[in-house]
């Protein structure tokens, strides 16, 4: 399948998830949804980095953080359509993933992993420190409460959500069957050799970091207005950091499709969670089952329903 065919497809199935979950005429869909398709991205971006590549990156809240803290800069600066606001939210976090990149990518394995970690830390300190974007007291950023055709602004934020987790998927796959789909897996099967083969390790590297910087912070961009409160601890916090790693690892890195099913599995259980018992249960869902997946399947949902196709056959 082309990836033009492919995002044909996934428009058409998407349209039919917003047409089903507005006929349920129920808004907590709305903003559980919203979560839902939040992490898709956000584990997508991932996954372009941590699965395709091979760098493991614990700093998914910085970027996460980054789209964010964009968004509320614009809407205190110049107010911006949503859209475009999670435009320049991707070109800021990109360039903040390129600059990670260049100054990280020399490393390898754990050392990668901690430098990204330590980089949270620096934007998060930054952030609590800038008083313009509210520092650690937070800022407010009210939504309207309706807007043109759509209706209802919660559903119109899901649309978004909606449009942009299309757009990442499209972009996943089309890198897993593209000349740089393969040159990431050169580098994540052997590096060494692939250099020594020629193959421009750090320029595909550079180029993961920053396309995985930017659709994370992306998926960050329309999260002050389905908040409407943005806090430092919150954004930084060991939600977005966990969810984006545990979510590829536990659908499986090796596809496109693995963080999807990953981030609809967990998101769902999380949700349905937070309505029953409690969200301070979420982390410890999320411990549970990487823990389990990693014992006793590795490659994740989709490799153990691989193998049993392949037992089959």
């Amino acid at each position: 399948m082309k990836w033009w065919t492919f995002l044909i497809t996934a428009t058409i199935v998407a349209a039919a998830v917003f047409a089903g979950i507005r006929a349920l005429n129920n808004d907590y869909y709305f903003f559980a949804g919203y979560t839902v398709l939040q992490f898709v991205v956000l584990a997508t971006a991932w996954n372009i980095l941590g699965g395709y590549t091979g760098y493991v990156n614990f700093g998914s809240a910085a970027f996460f953080a980054v789209g964010v803290y964009t968004t509320v800069f614009l809407h205190k600066t110049y107010p911006l359509p949503v859209p475009l606001q999670i435009v320049a939210a991707g070109i800021v976090s990109g360039l903040v993933g390129l600059g990670m990149g260049y100054l990280t990518l020399r490393l390898r394995g754990a050392f990668f992993a901690i430098a990204t970690l330590a980089l949270a830390v620096v934007l998060q300190t930054i952030i609590v420190n800038w008083s313009y974007v509210g520092g650690a007291r937070g800022a407010y950023v009210l939504r309207p409460a309706t807007i043109e055709i759509v209706g209802n602004y919660i559903h119109y934020l899901f649309l978004v959500m909606l449009g942009l987790a299309v757009i990442a998927l499209t972009t996943a796959r089309a890198i897993e069957k593209s000349s740089l789909g393969y040159g990431f897996a050169t580098i994540r099967d052997d590096e060494l050799a692939a250099e020594a083969s020629g193959v421009p390790t750090l320029k595909l590297k550079l180029i993961a970091t920053t396309l995985s910087g930017a659709f994370m912070g992306m998926a960050g961009a329309p999260f002050p207005y389905i908040q409407a409160y943005v806090q430092p601890n919150a954004v930084f916090g060991l939600e977005y950091a966990v969810n984006s790693i545990a979510m590829p690892i536990i659908g499986g890195t090796a596809s496109w499709i693995g963080p999807l099913v990953g981030a609809i599995l967990l998101g769902t259980l999380q949700q349905v969670a937070t309505v029953t018992i409690s969200s301070a249960v979420n982390v410890l869902i999320v411990g549970l089952l990487l823990v389990a997946f990693v014992i006793v399947a590795p490659n994740g949902i989709v490799g153990v329903v691989q193998k049993a196709w392949r037992r089959k056959l």
